[in-house]
């Protein structure tokens, strides 16, 4: 007999449609960031956004196109290297950025350029922060910082604003360098905001007390392709035998982690704390 768990799939299905209303919140703090604050003064954002706002403002193609059409290459790219599912919301993303900004008006919210560049940097970053954190990008080189993150300890965020930096010299060639400067800082905020609130980068350890070690192990070992530890131990209380799951992981991972382990062991004791160094082999993907 097959039990189907309607509960659980109805869970499934409640968080990832949560994760994609998230992700088009996001994207609409992007594009509000962008047409409110850093289009009227000829700013630049970050990444393949900012080649499309700068495409947008010398010539008479709509930004929002323009951003749709210069991440389908880099979304391919993506499907490949980050999987399905962050392609997925990478897709809903670049639409819904593409689609807000040609739906929302090009008007400044001050005539102060500085305040502009200043809150403009702080609600991108929030924006693109969030789509990050909910397992997505927003689009263009969003995912080449994700991809080489996996392969270096350096944050999503730092990578973002070394990789800007072209933007940075496009702004002061194609306008001038006052604007370039504005551009440079918008930038810097954006990606000072995105490592406040997009924190993958940070490892934890997990240490997992349960009697379902064996099953636990299988599972994580097929789903999150990480190394584990075990050691044997026993209730204080009850001298129950229990095993001792250690292991290093993303805080990206970690919500995962913790599913596999409720679904096999409800009562299990799960300790976490954060990892300020891993000196040996850690896999990034």
């Amino acid at each position: 007999m097959v039990v189907i768990d309607h509960h659980r799939n109805h869970t499934v299905r409640g968080s990832m449609v949560m994760k994609n209303l998230i992700v088009i919140v996001g994207s609409l703090i992007v594009a509000f960031a962008f047409n409110f604050f850093l289009v009227p003064y000829g700013i630049l954002s970050s990444g393949i956004s900012g080649v499309a706002i700068l495409i947008g403002l010398i010539t008479p193609f709509d930004i929002g196109l323009m951003n749709l059409l210069l991440n389908l290459p880099l979304i391919i790219l993506g499907y490949y290297k980050l999987g399905k599912v962050i392609t997925i919301n990478t897709l809903i993303c670049v639409v819904s950025v593409s689609v807000f900004l040609y739906l929302l008006p090009v008007i400044p919210v001050t005539d102060n350029i500085l305040l502009s560049t200043i809150f403009g940097g702080i609600i991108g970053g929030i924006g693109i922060g969030l789509i990050l954190k909910y397992s997505g990008t927003s689009g263009g080189l969003d995912i080449i910082a994700i991809i080489l993150s996996r392969t270096s300890n350096v944050s999503v965020g730092l990578l973002l604003t070394a990789m800007n930096g072209i933007i940075v010299l496009i702004s002061g060639a194609a306008f001038n360098w006052n604007i370039a400067l504005y551009t440079l800082l918008s930038i810097y905020i954006t990606g000072k905001m995105i490592d406040n609130i997009h924190t993958n980068h940070i490892k934890l350890t997990m240490q997992i007390v349960t009697s379902k070690g064996e099953i636990i192990r299988d599972e994580l070992l097929k789903t999150v392709y990480r190394g584990i530890t075990i050691t044997e131990g026993y209730g204080g209380y009850t001298k129950e035998k229990k095993d001792i799951l250690m292991t290093v992981v993303t805080r990206y991972e970690m919500p995962q982690i913790k599913k596999i382990v409720r679904t096999h062991d409800e009562t299990a004791f799960i300790n976490i704390f954060e990892t300020i160094e891993v000196d040996g082999t850690f896999a990034k993907n």
